[in-house]
């Protein structure tokens, strides 16, 4: 399928994060995303991205003031989550106990540091036991950011080691999830959002 038809991915506008960059990411795909923050298109969008970069509670605070929780619990077309997107997909956050969309099941822990292994775990990290059909292979290696990682579960499509082995990417029906940036992870990045276009 061409992963070109205008309005074909659909990027949630809370009001904070990372939207620009992953519009650009998509964009570079040939992908016409356009930026939405209303129920219907949380609803209708053919594909739609919940962004990252930011605090599990002001996220869920500004999707119950818009009224979208409901609609993107109640989606069955491909949901993406990046980094703190793919967070707000569990059950609830360590970070001011939030509770969250609950779409997986698991919760989202603070990191801890350790020497050699500071927190946030920000930088390049070597993917393992990448699944089938999302884009990646083992011993790619992605760009992290963040302070929280969630819990590794059966949803988990992808690892990273990082004192102890971390989801990296998620993949559960229509659901996929990036703990890293793939719009900063170059062409590993690239594949994955290009795997999502095709979902």
């Amino acid at each position: 399928m061409s992963p070109n038809p205008s309005g074909n991915v659909a990027i949630l506008d809370l009001g904070y994060g990372n939207v620009e960059s992953i519009r650009l990411g998509f964009a570079r795909l040939g992908a016409e995303p356009i930026l939405v923050k209303d129920r219907t298109s949380v609803a209708n969008s053919e594909r739609l991205v919940l962004p990252g970069v930011g605090a599990a509670g002001y996220a869920m605070q500004r999707l119950h003031a818009l009224g979208l929780v409901d609609a993107i619990r109640a989606r069955t077309k491909p949901l993406l989550g990046i980094c703190l997107g793919m967070q707000l997909f569990f059950e609830g956050s360590d970070e001011a106990d939030t509770p969250c969309l609950a779409l997986v099941p698991g919760r989202v822990r603070a990191m801890t540091a350790a020497p050699g292994r500071p927190v946030p775990h920000m930088g390049w990290t070597r993917i393992e036991d990448a699944a089938l059909g999302i884009g990646l292979a083992t011993s790619d290696h992605v760009y992290f950011a963040h302070s929280f990682a969630c819990d590794d579960g059966p949803a988990t499509a992808a690892r990273v080691t990082y004192g102890a082995p971390l989801p990296a990417a998620l993949r559960s029906g229509h659901l996929w999830g990036a703990q890293f940036h793939p719009e900063r992870s170059a062409a590993p990045g690239a594949a994955f959002l290009k795997a999502f276009l095709s979902a």
